[in-house]
């Protein structure tokens, strides 16, 4: 994490033209030693479904999300899923598609978002 800096904090809150930003940045921020925090609002939860990063493999000029979803996890980032997306949208634990994806309420994920160094919205 950069010195002086809380967590890099993204909120994702579509299926669509905000999934590539958030994991790219997501990545990124990895990639140079940030503290990354993804928090899925139930707008953006389908995404986090088993085989639905696929549908955006092979998108012209644009890297694998499934390599950035894994590489996020796999360097110490988190993914978290709003609670709320559960009943909203009828997701099934199980249905996720990595077992590292937290499950949080917005005042837990706002504690641990607090004193965010970067804050990012897609």
């Amino acid at each position: 994490m950069s010195e002086n800096n809380g967590p890099m904090v993204i909120i994702c809150n579509s299926d669509s033209a905000g999934v590539m930003p958030t994991f790219i940045m997501g990545a990124s921020g990895v990639g140079i030693g940030e503290d990354v925090i993804l928090f899925f609002c139930p707008g953006g939860s389908q995404v986090l479904l088993k085989g639905e990063l696929e549908k955006f493999q092979g998108k012209k000029g644009l890297p694998d999300p499934v390599d950035l979803f894994n590489t996020i996890l796999d360097e110490g980032g988190k993914i978290i899923l709003c609670e709320l997306a559960l009943e909203a949208k009828g997701i099934k634990v199980e249905d996720l598609r990595d077992d590292r994806i937290e499950i949080m309420n917005a005042p837990s994920f706002l504690l641990e978002a607090q004193g965010a160094g970067i804050t990012l919205s897609f």
